[in-house]
């Protein structure tokens, strides 16, 4: 990943969804059980990047044993629901068999939260980073002029109130 060795900032126009997807292995002995929970994603993701009408803007996941977790940036909640509940699609099919195979049986943890943003209801900053979350969502600009605070990122400045020299 290229550095870039600049004060930058995320520009994403319109209402967007941040969602956040994982599972946690509770039992790491049992991998029977969490191979197929794991296994299910890295499809659901290659399918969505194949198909960007589907609306997944960026997504990027973590792993941190015995977490893992996928941040995701949506255009719109419709397309994540959409998503979410197409039989044909991969998502639906892997959350029957989860619901099938696991349910509450207490062997493998999964999650979900749903953010609704609205659109300039978000700010971001990125120094020396490589393009990254919601800048890889949508556009990286420079963090100078009315984007320079917080508080311009906002529209509730002009961005002249930035505390420090940058």
């Amino acid at each position: 990943m290229t550095i870039i060795p600049a004060r930058m900032t995320a520009q994403l126009e319109g209402d967007f969804v941040v969602f956040l997807i994982g599972m946690r292995i509770n039992t790491w002995w049992k991998i029977w059980k969490w191979a197929p929970v794991a296994a299910a994603m890295p499809r659901m993701l290659i399918e969505l990047a194949k198909r960007p009408e589907l609306g997944l803007l960026h997504a990027r996941p973590f792993f941190g044993f015995p977490n893992i977790f996928v941040l995701q940036y949506w255009r719109s909640f419709e397309h994540l629901h959409a998503y979410a509940t197409d039989n044909a699609l991969e998502h639906l099919p892997a959350w029957r068999a989860f619901n099938r195979n696991i349910a509450s049986n207490g062997d493998v943890g999964i999650w979900h939260e749903t953010f609704l943003v609205k659109d300039g209801a978000h700010e971001s900053v990125y120094n020396n980073m490589p393009l990254w979350g919601l800048a890889a969502a949508g556009a990286q600009v420079p963090a100078a002029g009315n984007r320079k605070s917080a508080k311009g990122r906002l529209r509730q400045t002009d961005g002249a109130d930035q505390p420090v020299d940058v």
